[in-house]
C-alpha cells in the first residue's frame, strides 16, 4: 500500500471516482462529506498520509479546515492538497496562506490529482538532479525522504516547507526572489507570477517563510532578508 489518503469532500460522485482510483493506485482510503468529520478522520488511527480537502463545504470552508489541521500537533505536517472550483488568484493565495501545500482545480483530471498527490509523498517521483542529501551548516536535508535536521533534532517539515527549504538550501548566497520562490516552490506559471498586484502572493512567500524560520529555531536566521529583493540562504550565521 501506497500510504492512507483522507478525502474530505461533500461531492458524493466526484469522490466516488477519486476513491476508485486511489484504490486502484494503492492507497487506502478515509471518506468524510464535512469538515467536522473531516477533522474528527484526521486524528484518527492511522493518521493519514496525506489529504485531499476541498474547499466547499457544507459546514465549514476548506481553508477553516485547513488552518485547523496545521495548528494541530498530530495533522500539522499532513500533505495537504486543496481542490476548488475558484481558481482566482486571491483565492489560491488564500489556500496557500493556511498551509496547503497544492492547488488543484475542478473540474481536474484524476490522474493529474494522482500524480500530485503521490508527488507530495515522501515515496513520491524525485525530480533533483542534485545528491540525494546536502548538509549546509548546522542543516542537513534528505531528498529521497524528504525529511530535515537542524544538528541531531529532527524538523518536521510540510511538503511545501521542504520544497522551500530546498530551494533555498541549493543555492546558498544566491538571492531568490519571490517571484522566482513562486515559479520554483509554489509551481505557479510565469502569468500567474506577473499579476502579483496587490502583493498578496509576495505575503504568501513571507508567510511561509517565517513558518519555516521558525521551525528551524537558531538556524532559521540563515534565511536573510533581502529587502527589496527577496531571501538569501547564508552558509554561516554569525
Amino acid at each position: 500500500m501506497l500510504g492512507l489518503c483522507l478525502l474530505i469532500d461533500d461531492e458524493v460522485d466526484l469522490t466516488t471516482t477519486l476513491e476508485y482510483n486511489l484504490i486502484r493506485a494503492g492507497y487506502q482510503i478515509r471518506v468524510a462529506l464535512t469538515g467536522v468529520a473531516g477533522l474528527a478522520g484526521a486524528l484518527d488511527h492511522p493518521t493519514p498520509d496525506v489529504i485531499v480537502l476541498d474547499v466547499m463545504l457544507p459546514d465549514l470552508p476548506g481553508t477553516e479546515v485547513c488552518r485547523r489541521l496545521r495548528e494541530h500537533e498530530r495533522t500539522c505536517d499532513i500533505p495537504i492538497v486543496m481542490c476548488s472550483a475558484r481558481g482566482s488568484e486571491r483565492d489560491r493565495t488564500l489556500g496557500f496562506e493556511v498551509g496547503a501545500d497544492d492547488y488543484v482545480l475542478k473540474p481536474y483530471s484524476v490522474r493529474e490529482l494522482l500524480l500530485r498527490i503521490h508527488a507530495l509523498l515522501p515515496w513520491g517521483p524525485q525530480s533533483d538532479p542534485e545528491p540525494a542529501s546536502s548538509r549546509v551548516g548546522r542543516l542537513r536535508l534528505d531528498r529521497a525522504t524528504r525529511r530535515s535536521w537542524v544538528d541531531d533534532r529532527e524538523v518536521a517539515l510540510t511538503a511545501l516547507e521542504h520544497r522551500l527549504l530546498d530551494t533555498l538550501l541549493s543555492r546558498p548566497g544566491e538571492v531568490q526572489t519571490r517571484d522566482t520562490l513562486l515559479s520554483d516552490v509554489w509551481g505557479l506559471d510565469d502569468d500567474t507570477v506577473r499579476g502579483l498586484g496587490d502583493g498578496a502572493l509576495a505575503q504568501t512567500v513571507d508567510t511561509h517563510v517565517k513558518r519555516l524560520r521558525d521551525k528551524l529555531g537558531d538556524s532559521g536566521r540563515s534565511i536573510a532578508t533581502v529587502p527589496g529583493g527577496g531571501y538569501r540562504f547564508l552558509d554561516e550565521v554569525t
